[in-house]
């Protein structure tokens, strides 16, 4: 095996297919599953993340998912870390490590590097949470194009959370977070990956699943998973990263009698096809081995083994 460990990486939106390609690649093949979600971490959020099932898990070996509770935060840095140590232990065990899952942030971590940007700053979040209410989002969007136009114009205007970031970036460091970006010192990747990209053309086909995987998700309790889930941990807001995973503030909201079931639903899908719009424009710009679409390819699962097969042979 090369000085670095292969892995093969599955990408793609929400609701694309990554993890039905995956178990029925495990079946054929020696693979265990590293996950890409920054959602599925967590332990107790299973509905809502569309976690696989404890028999898919039990089929195949999973790694990275169940390995915190709702109350801690994962980071980047520790993904790579524990992705790189994974894929080594897996490699050692004659087995293949396939990487699947939509968390596009972790993904440029693992492949471009960390940037040395300065931690969250309570005081600084409280002051621009206090502009937004007084002014707008479009008035900190309209700042953040005049201190730096480079990050403006790759977030959408109604990005709250990157514009905030970007603005508290500027005002700890004194320099735009595309500098910081510039400024980052080479990197050298520590994995040999290569990508599979799956991308659905047909939009409207993608929000239709998307729709109607989070009303199937509604249908089988994710308000009552919500609830255990405020229940056991009493210290959880929804504030929380964990929280804030789609379709859990909605599902908080709902439950807190914000709006009714209807509008509960509404704001879900929508968040959900949200996620999905920003993972393709990620996916789009990036430069990978293969992209499929995954609603048009009817042999998908043979082109992907005979991939996996190649570029492991060697391993």
């Amino acid at each position: 095996m090369s000085a670095i460990p292969k892995i093969l990486a599955i990408l793609g939106p929400t609701a694309s297919g990554k993890t039905g390609l995956a178990l029925a690649l495990a079946k054929t093949l020696p693979i265990e599953i590293i996950s890409l979600d920054s959602a599925l971490v967590y332990r107790g959020m299973d509905i809502g993340t569309a976690k696989p099932t404890a028999a898919e898990l039990a089929q195949t070996p999973h790694h990275l998912i169940n390995i915190i509770s709702p109350l801690q935060s994962y980071s980047a840095a520790a993904f790579v870390s524990d992705c790189v140590h994974l894929a080594k232990d897996i490699h050692a065990r004659g087995r293949l490590p396939l990487l699947v899952g939509g968390t596009m942030m972790y993904y440029h971590a693992l492949t471009q590097g960390l940037n040395d940007l300065p931690a969250a700053d309570e005081a600084v979040r409280r002051e621009l949470a206090a502009e937004k209410r007084q002014y707008g989002l479009a008035h900190l969007y309209q700042r953040l194009q005049n201190i730096d136009a480079v990050t403006a114009n790759r977030l959408e205007p109604t990005d709250s959370q990157r514009i905030e970031r970007a603005l508290e970036v500027w005002r700890l460091s004194g320099k735009p977070l595309s500098q910081h970006f510039a400024e980052q010192q080479a990197f050298r990747q520590p994995v040999d990956l290569c990508t599979v990209a799956l991308i659905p053309e047909n939009r409207p086909l993608l929000h239709q699943h998307i729709a109607l995987r989070f009303q199937h998700m509604m249908q089988h309790g994710l308000a009552d998973e919500v609830r255990r889930l405020q229940q056991n941990y009493p210290e959880l807001t929804a504030d929380m990263p964990s929280m804030r995973c789609v379709g859990y503030r909605q599902t908080w909201d709902y439950l807190a009698g914000v709006y009714d079931e209807k509008t509960w639903s509404e704001k879900g899908i929508a968040a959900t096809r949200q996620l999905a719009k920003r993972q393709l424009t990620w996916l789009r710009r990036l430069s990978v081995d293969y992209v499929f679409d995954p609603y048009q390819e009817n042999d998908l699962l043979s082109q992907v083994a005979h991939i996996c097969r190649q570029y492991f042979q060697d391993a």
